[in-house]
């Protein structure tokens, strides 16, 4: 366990604050460097709209920010873990350590679905709708946070399974609870899918039987690392 003075823990952290800040600005100018040629990758054949001189400036500032922070990600848990682990028994640091690509694998899957599904569905269903009555002119700043809007809340979505056990593991939570409120989070899980798609009902529960699959593999997983623990608590004694 920790024993260190408070003022070594300020240091340890300014240094990781220093360290993660010049890996996300890495990954900022990276982004920013790059990001011009990508654009086309990410608009598809949609005709966006500037309104100003300095809106392509905005709209890098605001891609390469979030795209730098999201590929930052696993070096800033990496940093967390570290500031933490002198607090954690051996065994929990290790445990805790293995979930970071976990994490990252899943927030990336999350995205990948978000980008390739969720957001297509949506943008479409929306611009239809809009055709119908008016001339519609999509401005790329708005196009873009729309995009950030139907794709990060999923990629968060997607870590639920190896969140739920990380928390069961760290005794946090445990597989019965889980079950106890299941019709509560299917609730909440349905209401995201209302606000991050169109407001279809079949495209709302299309869309939710993934999470909800997402929450049962997150149960399931919950109570395979509860086992462990109870076996390991009865091997102890």
């Amino acid at each position: 366990m920790d024993t260190q003075p408070a003022m070594d823990h300020i240091i340890i952290l300014r240094g990781a604050v220093i360290r993660s800040l010049f890996v996300y600005a890495f990954m900022f100018i990276t982004i920013f460097i790059l990001l011009r040629f990508y654009v086309d990758l990410l608009t598809g054949d949609h005709q966006l709209v500037m309104l100003g001189p300095l809106d392509t400036l905005r709209l890098y500032f605001t891609l390469s920010g979030v795209l730098g922070l999201g590929l930052s990600a696993p070096y800033l848990a990496f940093e967390a873990w570290r500031f933490v682990k002198p607090a954690l028994s051996e065994k929990e640091a290790g445990a805790l350590f293995n979930y970071i690509p976990a994490i990252f694998f899943c927030f990336i899957t999350g995205l990948a679905f978000g980008f390739f599904i969720i957001h297509p569905l949506a943008f479409s269903f929306l611009m239809n709708l809009g055709e119908a009555h008016f001339e519609m002119m999509i401005t790329a700043q708005e196009y873009f946070s729309f995009m950030v809007m139907s794709t990060i809340p999923v990629g968060f979505l997607f870590e639920l399974p190896v969140v739920l056990m990380c928390l069961t593991s760290f005794g946090l939570l445990n597989p019965y609870s889980l079950r106890s409120v299941r019709k509560y989070a299917y609730f909440a899980l349905f209401c995201v899918s209302v606000l991050i798609t169109p407001p279809d009902f079949l495209t709302d529960v299309l869309i939710v039987l993934p999470f909800i699959i997402l929450y049962e593999i997150g149960i399931m997983l919950s109570i395979g690392v509860y086992k462990r623990k109870q076996e390991e608590k009865a091997t102890e004694v």
